[in-house]
């Protein structure tokens, strides 16, 4: 099972705690995020995240891109991991930005559920 929650949350009843930004969110300490994980190789490439730029209007396509960059990743080696991880128990999957609705967290959700 997936969650998804802000890094800047207390952590709680949150299984497996994973990070999927390709960069360290800003005033978090390594012990305040208490990670099991932080996967930076299945979040969007800076490239996409640049376009993107958190527009909710480019976020159709921002997901349908991403989840493509997700079909084609080269080292599948966290992205199987997640899946495992997600049919053990509970993983939550931590993002740093404040549009809840429109992140890179939300579309990996989605694809992960449709892999399980």
């Amino acid at each position: 099972m997936y969650r998804i929650k802000r890094i800047y949350e207390e952590p709680g009843e949150d299984g497996r705690r994973v990070l999927v930004d390709r960069l360290w969110p800003r005033g978090i300490s390594k012990e305040k995020a208490a990670l099991d994980a932080w996967m930076k190789t299945v979040a969007p490439t800076s490239s996409l995240r640049k376009k993107f730029n958190h527009n909710p209007a480019l976020f159709a396509e921002f997901a349908a891109l991403y989840k493509e960059e997700l079909d084609r990743l080269e080292d599948r080696t966290e992205l199987d991991r997640l899946i495992e991880w997600g049919k053990a128990g509970t993983v939550t999957l931590l993002y740093a930005a404040k549009d809840e609705k429109h992140n890179q967290a939300v579309v990996l959700k989605e694809y992960l559920e449709g892999r399980a």
